[in-house]
């Protein structure tokens, strides 16, 4: 817990002790990964240090509240709690919360397109009828307004060249991979950056699976190999003592994507580092000094083969050093996508701004 910040959880305010402590604990839950044990004893001494609770409503209060109401069960030794998936779910909501705001309720499905015709969804600009035109789409108050220019108001008369219809949008399926490294780097120099990782990761799972539920998001972690994990995972990500294996999370991602029927593909990759581990046979061939030019080629190559499937990478590079950076630049220009440098605070509004922005573009 030292070096973490918590000042907006422990201020004094309004709100009964249950609520208070509920936010603090969901927010200890992801620097914890999950451990819900090890969350209650931060915020035992939290409490001890900043006073969170009083005579009436202590600690113990809140575990049997949180257990009555289901985001707490007993775990397999006596005394042991561990979490339920209402817990999980609401870590999820809460990083949604967190990173992309409020956000407004949308129709169910999809992104629109820059394309316009006899599409799905209606949009405020007009433009003549043309035969063929869906007669549900007609704009009647500018076509009455035609009418009257055109033909005067003593009598109502409507002739085709009156007729205004509204643009119609395309709705458009995205299928996207999220690659997270959970190198040993991500927490290196002191600094957390796998947490905030998988909080974007859970308000992005979150945002598809209530406002695009037709989108799909699989997502893939990497160190010296790569796996998938479901959603349901994401509080309990840890970073392990793995070099980082970029080509095998490329080589996941690639697959994943190619079972998906979307005309819309994409990978979102969030690290902090270079390529410094490939697998060849069953053997790890790892170099962390510099860029090392065979694991670089191995990694430009997948780069390559996405630009010509014409899925774009979309990196989010956590860290400022420029010969890092270098290696983004030149990852990004063979595969033709993009990338953010971007501190740990605006990561989420990066990825939040860039998947909505990709979903308005023309279908392929």
């Amino acid at each position: 817990m030292k070096g973490i910040l918590f000042t907006k959880f422990t201020e004094q305010d309004d709100r009964p002790p249950y609520q208070r402590l509920m936010d603090l604990f969901m927010e200890l839950l992801q620097y914890t990964s999950g451990d819900a044990m090890e969350a209650l004893d931060w915020l035992t001494q939290l409490d001890r240090k900043y006073g969170l609770t009083n005579d009436e409503y202590g600690i113990g209060d809140f575990i049997e509240d949180l257990k009555q109401q289901g985001y707490l069960q007993d775990g397999e030794q006596e005394g042991s709690y561990k979490l339920t998936s209402k817990s999980e779910q609401t870590i999820r909501k809460r990083s949604l919360d967190e990173i992309f705001g409020k956000l407004k309720k949308a129709k169910r499905g999809n992104h629109h397109t820059f394309k316009s015709g006899q599409g799905d969804e209606m949009n405020p600009e007009t433009r003549p009828y043309e035969f063929g035109d869906a007669l549900e789409a007609i704009d009647y108050t500018g076509s009455l307004k035609n009418s009257f220019i055109n033909h005067g108001v003593d009598q109502l008369t409507m002739k085709q060249d009156d007729l205004e219809i509204h643009e119609m949008d395309f709705k458009s399926q995205t299928s996207t991979v999220l690659m997270i490294d959970i190198s040993h780097s991500m927490i290196l120099y002191g600094e957390d950056r796998i947490t905030p990782a998988k909080k974007v990761a859970m308000a992005l799972s979150e945002l598809i699976t209530t406002r695009y539920p037709k989108d799909t998001l699989d997502i893939v972690v990497f160190g010296n190999d790569a796996w998938q994990i479901e959603m349901k995972d994401l509080p309990y990500l840890q970073v392990g003592p793995y070099h980082t294996n970029t080509v095998a999370g490329l080589e996941l991602a690639m697959d994943l994507l190619r079972r998906r029927k979307s005309p819309n593909k994409q990978i979102f990759m969030i690290t902090d580092g270079k390529p410094t581990c490939l697998k060849v046979g069953n053997k790890y061939y790892k170099n962390s000094f510099g860029i090392d030019s065979k694991i670089l080629n191995r990694t430009l190559n997948l780069a390559g083969q996405l630009r010509r499937l014409k899925i774009p990478v979309i990196t989010f590079m956590i860290a400022s050093d420029p010969y890092l950076q270098q290696f983004v630049r030149e990852f990004t220009q063979v595969n033709n996508g993009k990338a953010f440098y971007s501190s740990l605070d605006g990561l989420g509004q990066f990825i939040f701004e860039d998947y909505e922005r990709n979903k308005r573009k023309r279908m392929r």
